[in-house]
């Protein structure tokens, strides 16, 4: 496509969905139910038409977005190609959405991941690419997802393998079950929430051994004593979730000071993290698990940071935030989250206006606490569209 034509699609795309907002009084709501998702959708279709009128403007000849290297990057192209491909103005067919998932292909590597080797993002890459494959179709794309699926289960930390420093995985180990970034490096949450997300999409069953594995690995990033056999999670209660068990514990939150002592803090985007994929290993509802994360959510919901991320870090990963918030609550199918107290959070709508808030006047989103790239626009920017999209029921598979 010529950058000549980016603007006239933007304008067309903004005639096509802008009708008139809906007002933003809460006399305009029901009282007692939600907002309706389709009301929620008119709202927020002029945003999404801006950014994906950013996007399209930034699409490179050879059919990417930047990423961390100097050029296009597959991730990233894979995680906006979803937000083309989710629009009903575009679509899989469309050649924003093509040539976005031709760039993605042409990383399919050797033993069947899709990913940049000059990276060491091997899982993560191939999980949005899988996950961007079955949104296109997965009848058009099985075999690539079948490779990608025996690739992604490849990777994750099970009998056979050995840590980095010679120590056999077995179900005792810290690591097992989990997914890293590949490379042989430890695993954390984020990576295996990723790839449970990418297998579900690719149609694998939540009863396989792989679900089941990772399932060990998620409850011991959780601070549930109960539940987690790991030294750091002993007479932990507070039900959230870490980065990983691995190496004695990790929490990208550092610590916080309890009556037994420092203790990692569990914060808001890995336990959304967690709790959507125990809910994606299909774990009963009433499991002491689930119980206790859905608990910590609760109690710590918000969308002005990520939740228990301390003092400045507290805007850290907070649209990556945004995006695990709106596939797990999605997952539970909740339309209210009750506060302990009694306050009722009708999520979908909350998120819908946060996020319409933030956005730039170019149609970009962009955290400005960079971290974990979220200096980039485009990554920023398809987390935040793929967020409004999960609340307002335009996501797929």
């Amino acid at each position: 496509m010529s950058r000549t034509c980016i603007p006239i699609v933007g304008a067309a795309l903004l005639a096509a969905v802008c009708g008139p907002l809906a007002a933003r009084t809460s006399e305009s709501r029901p009282a007692a139910g939600p907002a309706s998702v389709a009301e929620l959708k008119q709202r927020v279709a002029p945003a999404i038409a801006r950014a994906l009128a950013f996007q399209a403007r930034a699409q490179a000849e050879d059919g990417g977005w930047p990423g961390p290297l100097e050029g296009s990057d597959p991730a990233i192209t894979a995680l906006v190609a979803r937000t083309f491909i989710q629009h009903p103005a575009f679509g899989p067919e469309h050649v924003i959405s093509r040539r976005a998932i031709d760039f993605v292909l042409r990383y399919r590597q050797p033993d069947g991941g899709i990913y940049d080797p000059r990276l060491g993002y091997l899982n993560y890459t191939s999980s949005v690419a899988l996950m961007a494959l079955a949104s296109a179709g997965v009848s058009v794309h099985r075999d690539r997802i079948t490779e990608l699926r025996n690739f992604l289960l490849e990777n994750q930390w099970v009998e056979g393998k050995t840590d980095d420093r010679g120590n056999p995985i077995d179900a005792s180990h810290p690591w097992y079950g989990g997914a890293g970034y590949g490379e042989h490096k430890r695993p954390d949450l984020s990576n295996t929430h990723m790839m449970l997300e990418a297998l579900k999409a690719g149609g694998l069953p939540p009863d396989h051994p792989g679900f089941r594995k990772a399932l060990r690995f998620v409850s011991r990033c959780q601070m549930l004593g109960g539940a987690n056999d790991q030294p750091f999670a002993r007479a932990a209660d507070d039900g959230g979730f870490i980065y990983s068990p691995a190496n004695g514990g990790e929490s990208k939150a550092g610590t916080t000071t309890s009556p037994g002592g420092d203790r990692l803090r569990s914060y808001g985007s890995m336990t959304y993290a967690g709790f959507m994929s125990m809910i994606y290993a299909d774990v009963s509802r009433d499991d002491p698990r689930v119980v206790a994360a859905w608990e910590w959510i609760r109690a710590n919901y918000t969308l002005k940071s990520n939740p228990n991320m301390p003092g400045r870090q507290s805007l850290q990963g907070l649209y990556y935030y945004y995006h695990v918030f709106a596939k797990a609550l999605n997952a539970w199918g909740e339309p209210f989250v009750v506060e302990p107290g009694g306050g009722r959070h009708d999520w979908r709508r909350d998120l819908c206006e946060e996020l319409l808030a933030r956005q730039r006047a170019d149609g970009s989103w962009v955290n400005d606490a960079d971290r974990w790239m979220e200096g980039n626009p485009h990554l920023v920017t398809a987390y935040s569209v793929l967020a409004l999209q999960i609340a307002t029921g335009q996501s797929r598979p």
